[in-house]
């Protein structure tokens, strides 16, 4: 296989591969407290996506350490396929909110979703800004206890089990450390290496942060009323939807 097609090819298996996970998920018993099974099995499939490539973006940058330094131009195989796989993902969930006829109720998703593929499609294709990509990878890590939340949400846990509360103590700090410190710090380096970015990419990723960034700003404000702030559940949970 050449060695052009080889990130787009990853990203198109990775896209059935959590179609056929998504398939497998439907087939297990969920719990009675479950209404809404397409948003457990998406929940469960996010979860593993989020696990996997949080966790490998940790591992791809210590494996090597350059990349640290230089965030366009060093890329690794394990990166390449990281990033690859990464965006398949993306391109099932995209999918799989029209199919599901999900996807107005769920437009806050498939604009992030559409941003990101957008961005990571330039390192997949381009094999530059692969740093870059695993940096927001790393974004994953605190993705991964917004899901464990929301399963134990369907799972009808309560609010005030040792384990919920614990995980929501974790998911703020999570949230706050690896995705609104995470942008920041990628809005800072993107306008201090303006000069060393083509327009294109650099449009891409400015528009991008842009979006994430009011994307979770929102929905951070989301998250502290409806586990710290609403003291009785008046309203529906806005993140178990």
């Amino acid at each position: 296989m050449e060695t052009g097609v080889v990130g787009p090819s990853v990203a198109v298996m990775s896209m059935v591969v959590f179609g056929v996970i998504s398939r497998t998920v439907l087939r297990f018993p969920m719990p009675k407290s479950v209404r809404n099974p397409w948003k457990w099995t998406n929940t469960f499939v996010s979860l593993v996506h989020s696990s996997l490539t949080g966790l490998g973006a940790l591992l791809c940058f210590y494996q090597a350490p350059e990349m640290t330094k230089d965030l366009i131009t060093p890329v690794t195989m394990s990166s390449h396929l990281l990033v690859s796989m990464s965006t398949g993902y993306f391109m099932y969930d995209v999918l799989d909110l029209f199919v599901s006829k999900k996807a107005k109720s769920h437009w806050e998703l498939v604009l992030h979703h559409i941003t990101v593929i957008a961005c990571f499609g330039c390192a997949v294709v381009t094999k530059l800004y692969t740093g870059f990509a695993l940096v927001a990878l790393t974004i994953e890590l605190s993705s991964a206890f917004l899901h464990i939340r929301q399963l134990l949400h369907m799972g009808g846990v309560s609010k005030r089990n040792v384990i919920y509360r614990t995980n929501s103590m974790i998911n703020i700090g999570m949230y706050i450390l690896f995705r609104i410190c995470t942008l920041a710090w990628m809005t800072r380096w993107i306008v201090i290496n303006r000069d060393m970015i083509p327009f294109i990419p650099f449009t891409l990723g400015s528009v991008g942060l842009a979006i994430m960034t009011i994307i979770n700003v929102f929905l951070f404000f989301r998250l502290l009323q409806s586990d710290f702030l609403q003291k009785k559940p008046k309203h529906k949970d806005w993140f178990s939807e």
